[in-house]
């Protein structure tokens, strides 16, 4: 059994106290004016939406994979979906296996891998972002065929394809969140998906809110405005200072507080530093933190870590205990998880402790802490 003594952090605010701790949480004891360990403890990371990190990639197979899990780990990640590309349907076939045999085995050292969330490749071909050319219409045999996986909790559609109407009821049927991106739909589109696929008990999402889809307008909302403003639907959102501007996050937190959940999208380059890497099959340069295509216009994904992530929140001006619901409680109601996702007995153990100047001091996935690196 472990204990841990700091200041804990959980919707009411952050208080004294000690957790107690085996495979879950047994028991959370306040300590009100106590003095204790300056440390923050908070509940762990859940990244609904990462393709890559340390050098890893979920299109690489299970070494990518385990590759992955274990970075983001470093940064407080305790849980995560692994995120596929727009590529040859038999890739992304592949890609799904590698994330069911990755389950098997597990990940020692890394998050607790939850599945896969499939971006691509039923998007639309006009809004690519940094998806390769490779689309495909989301036929009845397409969706069978992925979802055969058994390992996908969410996925990216274009509301305006032919035949997704039909494979968003597929997906939630299946228990998958349906998340709307990578769209050229008019908000009017939008809404009606949403409500179709809550009608049939599906959860909605956001894919990467602001991104890959039109903005929001006096005259023309557009998908952002439609997501928004509907009560049901999750937000997605890359806090990483290139793809959303501080005010746009605020605007978003400002109308859907409880709905914001921060999100990496980071690819293979993350922790890597500048240079030359890959998404998807093309040639990305990184440089000053920001990833784009060969082109130099079209922003590629990531290299945010959700501890970084976290200090950009607050740096906007939101509390410690509003960050952390974002980074933990969302995205896990997100899919469905009562396991995780708060300080609560009887939850999983999985923790983030953290200095006062919110950087990562031990992480605990189930209980069991993970080998931090040295700090460079």
């Amino acid at each position: 059994m472990t204990r841990l003594s700091g200041l804990l952090v959980q919707p009411g605010g952050v208080q004294a106290g000690r957790v107690t701790f085996g495979r879950q949480i047994e028991t959370l004891e306040l300590k009100g004016s106590e003095q204790v360990q300056p440390r923050y403890i908070l509940a762990g990371f859940i990244d609904t939406h990462v393709h890559g990190g340390g050098g890893g990639d979920t299109m690489d197979g299970t070494e990518g994979i385990s590759t992955l899990a274990r970075f983001h780990a470093q940064h407080g990640t305790t849980s995560l979906l692994a995120t596929t590309m727009t590529n040859p349907l038999p890739k992304v076939l592949a890609a799904l296996e590698a994330v069911r045999q990755t389950m098997e085995l597990g990940i020692p050292g890394g998050a607790d891998l939850l599945g896969a969330h499939l971006e691509g490749p039923f998007i639309s071909p006009n809004k690519l972002g940094a998806q390769p050319p490779q689309t495909l219409l989301p036929t009845p045999d397409l969706v069978a065929q992925v979802l055969a996986s058994g390992v996908i909790r969410a996925v990216t559609l274009a509301p305006e394809l032919p035949g997704a109407a039909e494979a968003a009821l597929a997906f939630a049927a299946a228990g998958v969140r349906v998340g709307v991106g990578h769209t050229t739909a008019d908000a009017e589109t939008v809404m009606a998906f949403l409500s179709a696929v809550q009608a049939a008990g599906g959860r909605t999402a956001a894919t990467h809110l602001f991104n890959a889809m039109g903005g929001i307008e006096g005259r023309v909302p557009g998908p952002a405005g439609a997501l928004i403003t509907d009560s049901q639907t999750w937000l997605e959102i890359i806090l990483d200072g290139v793809h959303v501007h501080p005010t746009s996050f605020l605007l978003a937190h400002a109308a859907a507080t409880e709905r914001v959940m921060l999100i990496t999208d980071a690819m293979r380059a993350a922790g890597l530093g500048d240079g030359e890497s890959e998404l998807g099959g093309q040639t990305v340069i990184v440089k000053d933190g920001k990833a784009v295509l060969k082109d130099g216009r079209s922003i590629a994904g990531s290299v945010l870590t959700l501890d970084v992530a976290l200090k950009n929140a607050l740096a906007t001006g939101l509390s410690l205990p509003q960050v952390s619901r974002m980074l933990s409680a969302a995205p896990a109601d997100s899919l469905g998880l009562t396991d995780r996702g708060r300080l609560a007995v009887g939850l999983r153990a999985d923790l983030v402790v953290m200095n006062e100047r919110f950087e990562v001091e031990a992480v605990y996935v189930g209980g069991e802490q993970i080998a931090l690196a040295p700090a460079s």
